[in-house]
């Protein structure tokens, strides 16, 4: 439980900190709740907003878990898989990070690649918008939550270092709430605050650095100790006992 609660926080504090990359990844499709809205019929729009997200959060913990199963399995067939996943993840945290505070498109073979999945179910959206009913609205959540997205995938990677399908989840259901605010705000047309978080990407992709180079510090001990263990066994080996003398 006690290394759970770091990935958990992790997760939670990048989907806060990656909401300028939400902006421009979602925020069209959250906005579609307040296109030539009133500041009447956007109070009326919030329930439309909230099952959005809740439905976009759904589809996260469905990822969260089937990652968590995968992660599982492999860690099973091969034990000393586990610290190189949890590397791997603080790296792609930090190539979020680097891809949010540069506007660089370090991610973009990698979310190209989830583009090829994305193309057989961005058309189910289709019938969902305009969005006029709560039901429309908490399934284009559903849908949408399968956009190709480094910033998720990022996630979905420590969520399979949890190797646990309720953990994977929570993961990414922390994620998700951590985005929700900022989702939340576009959707219901808070351009202030839109553009608030917009114009901070510079310091939100260098805290996401931190947070990533945080990730990859556990593991990078655990391999360094493991070495060092090895080789102190190694060593050990070496000497005779007393029995032998």
């Amino acid at each position: 439980m006690s290394e759970f609660l770091p990935v958990l926080a992790a997760a939670l504090i990048t989907g806060v900190l990656g909401s300028a990359h939400c902006f421009g990844m979602c925020g069209g499709i959250s906005g579609l709740f307040a296109v030539n809205a009133s500041v009447t019929s956007l109070r009326a729009q919030l329930p439309k907003a909230i099952l959005y997200n809740l439905g976009r959060i759904l589809s996260y913990a469905i990822l969260g878990s089937l990652v968590a199963l995968l992660g599982k399995t492999t860690v099973e067939l091969i034990p000393k898989m586990a610290a190189p996943v949890r590397l791997a993840s603080g790296i792609l945290i930090i190539l979020v990070g680097l891809q949010l505070a540069f506007g660089w498109r370090i991610l973009a073979p990698l979310e190209n690649t989830g583009a090829k999945l994305w193309k057989r179910i961005a058309p189910m959206a289709r019938g969902l918008v305009p969005v006029e009913t709560l039901t429309q609205a908490l399934g284009l959540g559903i849908v949408w939550g399968w956009l190709p997205c480094g910033l998720v995938y990022s996630v979905l990677l420590l969520a399979a270092t949890t190797t646990d399908i309720v953990s994977g989840a929570l993961v990414m259901i922390a994620f998700g709430l951590g985005t929700t605010p900022a989702m939340l705000a576009t959707g219901m047309s808070a351009s202030k605050l839109a553009q608030f978080m917009s114009g901070k990407r510079m310091g939100a992709g260098l805290l996401i650095i931190v947070l990533g180079l945080a990730t990859i510090a556990m593991p990078v001990m655990k391999l360094s100790g493991t070495q060092e263990h090895s080789g102190h066994s190694g060593h050990n080996t070496s000497m005779p006992s007393e029995d032998s003398q």
